[in-house]
């Protein structure tokens, strides 16, 4: 790992204990596979359990910003979800392994995940946005030599990435806070 990858890397581990002060932070820095690898050669993902800003678990990457910064600027990824599960760090490698490969993810881009976000959930798509469960705190964050930006990898059902299509990624946030999603609960049903 070179000296400014390190430091990234360092930077964005520190971010998130600090902002997930009281939480146990889990590093897990295991065999992603070769071409996760080849793509984000340090790519890791921090485990937050939970505790005082909130019951559920956070899963935030940490290597993206290191592979692709350009002038500085770059992403990391946070995905919140109701258990410690390793499908979740498993997508979360996914996510990084699809941005860092040439598939620049943005804010209000999606994905789809290829099957359900967890066995029975309606949910197959993610959907990049704002970091609301955790706010500017968590997604605003300066490293060596730059800045990152922090952003949800939300799980999202088929028919509300046909509403985005149709109506706009405004109207989707909109129609989600009208139904009162839970964002962490795979079995929610579609807002759309």
């Amino acid at each position: 790992m070179s000296d400014a990858r390190l430091l990234a890397a360092e930077a964005v581990e520190s971010h998130v204990r600090a902002f997930f002060e009281g939480h146990v932070v889990e590093v897990v820095d295991h065999d992603f596979g070769p071409e996760r690898r080849g793509v984000a050669p340090d790519l890791r993902v921090l485990v937050v359990g939970p505790g005082p800003r909130g019951g559920g678990w956070a899963y935030v990457t940490a290597g993206c910003w290191a592979a692709t910064e350009e002038d500085g600027q770059g992403l990391e990824f946070v995905m919140t979800a109701h258990v410690r599960d390793q499908r979740f760090i498993e997508l979360m490698a996914m996510v990084a392994a699809h941005h860092c490969g040439g598939h620049r993810l943005a804010l209000e881009h999606s994905m789809p995940i290829g099957e359900p976000w967890v066995p029975g959930s309606s949910c197959d798509h993610l959907l990049i946005s704002l970091p609301y469960l955790h706010g500017p705190g968590l997604e605003h964050l300066p490293l060596p030599g730059g800045h990152a930006r922090v952003l949800w990898a939300l799980p999202v059902t088929s028919a509300e990435i046909e509403f985005r299509a149709r109506h706009g990624h405004e109207a989707l946030e909109r129609l989600f806070d009208e139904a009162e999603i839970i964002p962490t609960d795979p079995f929610r049903a579609s807002a759309a």
